[in-house]
């Protein structure tokens, strides 16, 4: 070969290599020098090998520890805001059984709620572990995946942690285990160590506390729901459960007897003709009647929640709480406490006779007072007696808000400088048309909702129409703001609106609240717009656990002149409104009634610049009748054509609030629109009326009289003399209302129809 064909071949060698990604000697450079396939493969096999090896010396290291969650059972210790004890709780209610004292398709009720593969797998799921590692390492919480023999060793021989350590303990033993204890042994271990809410650890006592029968006396289908249960304990428990909590406990029960089924360890025929056991009304551990109960469940629901938060699954969370050795220092402040319930026995149980009169026997009262600048619950009225009504009236959220919510619609319009469909902007000074039953315009929704008593009030400004409560108004300034960004509104202010649609009758409350989450609401105005979340649970102390609780006061989630524009404007609902059973001459005081169609809500939300205080009655079916647990309504209770939010409610509302707020004081707002500053004349008046040195009286109660001295209309912050009180175009009628009359917006919230029947309707009245 000559030298020119030799330099051409050396060419052609270099480009070779260089298409290849290194020199023509075959030499790497850069990164490839150091990552190559067999390198990545070495190292890779080279962790696998550690990861064992490392995994061998665990399993030769950790030994099966003795059992201990007996001994660890501790007392937990309630405090009242002062340090005063309200409760302790710490007795163990739990019964080892044999398994077999259990019947044998109930054994399977537990395997095909957590486990199917339970008789088959050698105790202990890899990949769900391997999940739950991860996520701890990454901050994820823990998430689902343990077998019934992870479950087992966590709740017998290790704790609640969330930790990488206690996660391989956790698979060690659980192997350990698995190979020493029979599949029997472990499910027996497991069924009588886990918790079922009620204060019920292990399945007899959980037998016991929801269906009154020792355990071998189980149906299977009794069986499947406890193993259902395990999931959520205080969540699944039908006789507290919300809607959508019964709804998913429902669910899973279903999926625990369809695996059954398919495991066939159940006849399909006899799965079909099951129907779901409700358990019985839980009977309360003694030390917790009369409102003890209430606040204490309150207080546990509220730590749990946190623990959640730091990464514990619900039932986890439940658990380890029950474990005891906490000292949860409630808000709850002592003294106001008992006003409040000396307010309630005074305005309302006095003038009840629950044993003879069947409208008295339907109502129940919950209230919440919440300090607007600290967010501490400072009293709490969750029911008659939480020994005979376990149901906490104050945090339960099944009953519509009513008009309570209504100020929220005014918030959303000044916050997002909303307009009138004509492009006026909507203030407290804008005019709305006030006939009952007009149809709102702008909406692709029909809606055409009544007001109270079906008054039309013809043009009326919108500081009147809050005053008078007119549903018309609020329906339509609904629509002009968008009913989106009411709901956004909502959620801002503290109401869970998620899932809701966004539709005109949300305007009347449809949507359920409790009066602790209206509380908060209304919290969140008084205290400027600054978010108010409330806080019953003051501080938690545990020696091993480490609970920091939420700061209650949160960010700026409205700006102040929007919120100092609605405290202003709902003064006028006191002053010259449907609120006017709690006026008072020295104190500046604003509000809001609310009364829900068929007068089967009635609520009362107000708040001085010290105290917000939201108190609902609510008509329940009486326990032992075929109403029970029911939405009822509360007609002719107390001797009361219709229990309005401006009767007892409103009573017990000033009551408490003139006893426990100790010296009047005025608020301070950043506004000029608003009753607080000058009521602006009616539209519609021709002539003034000079003003009445004497209010009216509440409209059901002639002989109700404000708990105070005898009130007179209350100076406004700005204007020594405030303008007469306008007289609307169509009076209000002064009689009694008809108690048989009912009208309301129609159910189907899609609005298809602009008004049907009356009797299908279910908005609020005021």
């Amino acid at each position: 070969m000559g030298r020119a064909e030799a330099r051409q071949a050396r060419t052609r060698g270099a480009r070779r290599a260089a298409r290849r990604g290194r020199p023509s000697g075959g030499k790497r450079t850069g990164i490839r020098r150091f990552f190559t396939w067999k390198k990545i493969l070495g190292t890779f096999f080279g962790l696998i090998l550690l990861g064992m090896g490392a995994f061998i010396v665990l399993y030769l290291v950790i030994d099966i520890p003795e059992g201990n969650a007996l001994a660890k059972k501790q007392s937990n210790v309630y405090k009242y805001s002062d340090g005063s004890i309200l409760a302790r709780d710490g007795k163990v209610n739990r019964e080892i059984v044999d398994l077999d004292k259990v019947p044998e398709d109930v054994q399977k009720t537990f395997v095909a709620a957590e486990n199917k593969s339970f008789y088959k797998d050698e105790g202990v799921d890899f990949k769900g572990t391997a999940r739950g590692l991860i996520n701890t390492v990454t901050g994820k919480g823990k998430q689902g995946g343990s077998t019934i023999t992870q479950q087992y060793v966590k709740n017998y021989y290790l704790t609640q942690d969330q930790t990488v350590s206690r996660k391989l303990k956790e698979l060690v033993i659980s192997l350990k285990v698995d190979r020493e204890k029979s599949k029997d042994d472990i499910l027996a271990g497991y069924i009588n160590t886990s918790y079922y809410g009620r204060g019920a650890y292990g399945i007899q006592a959980a037998a016991q506390a929801y269906y009154g029968v020792d355990a071998r006396k189980l149906k299977v289908e009794q069986g499947a729901y406890l193993a259902a249960l395990l999931q959520a304990p205080s969540q699944y428990d039908w006789t507290s459960a919300s809607p959508t909590s019964r709804k998913l406990v429902k669910q899973r029960w279903n999926y625990v007897l369809d695996n059954m089924v398919e495991e066939g360890w159940l006849d399909a025929g006899k799965r079909s003709g099951m129907t779901f056991p409700k358990p019985d009304a839980p009977k309360p551990a003694p030390g917790l009647e009369g409102q003890t109960g209430y606040l204490v469940k309150a207080a546990d629901e509220a730590v749990e929640k946190q623990l959640m938060t730091q990464g514990l699954t619900r039932s986890e969370a439940e658990a380890q709480l029950k474990l005891g050795g906490y000292t949860i220092t409630l808000n709850i402040d002592r003294k106001k406490q008992r006003q409040l319930e000396k307010s309630v026995e005074a305005k309302l149980e006095d003038k009840l006779d629950r044993k003879k009169n069947k409208a008295d026997a339907r109502v129940q009262a919950g209230a919440a007072s919440v300090d607007p600048k600290t967010g501490a619950v400072l009293a709490m009225y969750g029911g008659e007696d939480y020994v005979k009504h376990y149901t906490n009236n104050a945090t339960r959220r099944d009953y519509q808000s009513a008009s309570t919510f209504k100020p929220l619609i005014l918030a959303a319009a000044l916050e997002n400088g909303a307009r009138t469909q004509s492009g006026q902007p909507i203030t407290a000074n804008t005019i709305y048309d006030g006939t009952s039953e007009r149809p709102v315009k702008g909406s692709d929704v029909a809606f055409a909702p009544p007001n109270e008593d079906d008054v039309s009030y013809g043009p009326v400004t919108v500081q009147k129409a809050m005053n008078k409560s007119v549903n018309s108004v609020f329906a339509q300034m609904g629509v002009d703001v968008g009913m989106p960004e009411v709901m956004e509104m909502a959620g801002k202010l503290g109401m869970d609106v998620k899932g809701l649609p966004a539709v005109p009758a949300q305007t009347l409350g449809s949507m359920g609240a409790s009066p602790l989450e209206m509380a908060g609401v209304y919290a969140t105005l008084d205290n400027h717009g600054k978010k108010v979340t409330p806080a019953i649970v003051k501080s938690v102390e545990h020696k091993d656990l480490t609970v920091d609780m939420p700061d209650p006061i949160g960010d700026q989630v409205v700006e102040r002149g929007t919120a100092d524009s609605l405290t202003s404007v709902l003064t006028g609902v006191v002053d010259d409104g449907t609120g006017h059973a709690v006026r008072n001459a020295e104190q500046d005081v604003a509000g809001k009634t609310g009364t829900s169609d068929d007068n089967k809500s009635a609520w009362f939300t107000g708040y001085t610049p010290k105290l917000v205080t939201s108190v609902g009655l609510f008509g329940e079916g009486v326990p032992g009748t075929p109403e029970a647990t029911k939405h009822v309504s509360m007609k002719g209770a107390g001797g009361k054509a219709r229990v309005d939010g401006g009767s007892f409610p409103a009573e017990i509302w000033a009551a408490f609030t003139f006893d426990a707020m100790g010296a009047p004081s005025k608020f301070d707002l950043d506004t000029d629109m608003g009753a607080a500053i000058a009521p602006p004349p009616d539209p519609t008046s021709e002539a003034p009326k000079e003003p009445s040195n004497t209010p009216s009286k509440p409209e059901d109660d002639p002989s109700s009289k404000p708990p105070t001295q005898s009130p007179t209309t209350r100076p406004t912050p700005t204007t020594p003399t405030a303008p007469p009180t306008p007289t609307p175009t169509i009076q209000p009628p002064t009689q009694e209302p008809d108690p048989t009359d009912s009208v309301g917006i129609p159910e189907d919230p899609d609005g298809r129809t602009g008004r049907g029947d009356r009797s299908d309707r279910s908005d609020s009245r005021d």
